[in-house]
């Protein structure tokens, strides 16, 4: 039988002085295009648990497993090729103010080489997709929160990735866009098929979809 299991962590742990573990002992299994929420408190170790996924943290112990292979030992262009395949969505809209939405948006699609032609028409059936199409020649500042938010997530999903990694993505945003957002992340979980973690501090979020919780609490992770 095919293994589906995407994302493994056996035994992890995780620090950031040598000392004092954020995450002890964290073992899981999350298949591919499984859409889980992530919860815990302020300071509990949501955003290191998704920095040890994204590979920006290294584990102090412990083994993780990604796309089938042991990340442990991996060089950094097998690092940057496991990256490729991933997509990470921030609280804070991390957009350059300089660059119009449609070049924000392009910027994956340029460092990976793609010719003019196919970034065009990428860049324009993404944001399409994100309701900004008539946006495309504005810039970061002339938009309002939530459509500064929507520009991220088009600049994220327009590699169409595999694992999307969202970190208090809702954070900044009013119900209205929150929804608008998550119905978003919702259609290329069912759509793409791609693995969404979503870390939220949004209770009305976790009440309205009922999608499976990762909790963090204590150093521990549990589902």
């Amino acid at each position: 039988m095919e293994d589906k299991t995407i994302i493994s962590f056996a035994n992890v742990s995780a620090n950031y002085d040598g000392k004092h573990d954020v995450l002890t002992d964290v073992s899981f299994n999350i298949s591919n295009g499984a859409f889980y929420f992530l919860t815990g408190a302020s300071g509990a170790g949501k955003t290191t648990l998704l920095r040890l996924i994204y590979q920006l943290h290294k584990p102090a112990s412990g083994t993780i497993r990604l796309f089938g292979r042991e990340c442990n030992e991996l060089s950094r262009d097998d690092i940057s090729a496991l990256r490729h395949k991933m997509a990470i969505v921030f609280q804070s809209y991390s957009l350059i103010s300089h660059m119009t939405v449609f070049d924000n948006v392009a910027l994956p699609l340029r460092v990976r080489g793609f010719s003019n032609d196919k970034i065009k028409k990428l860049v324009t059936k993404t944001l399409e997709w994100v309701g900004l199409g008539k946006f495309a020649n504005m810039y970061p500042m002339e938009l309002s929160g939530g459509q500064q938010q929507r520009v991220s997530v088009a600049r994220a999903i327009i590699i169409q990735p595999e694992i999307l990694i969202a970190d208090e993505p809702t954070g900044n945003l009013d119900d209205e866009n929150a929804s608008r957002l998550m119905e978003l992340f919702i259609q290329m979980n069912k759509m793409l098929g791609t693995t969404v973690i979503l870390a939220t501090h949004n209770k009305k979020l976790l009440e309205t979809y009922k999608f499976p919780v990762i909790t963090v609490d204590n150093h521990h992770v549990t589902f």
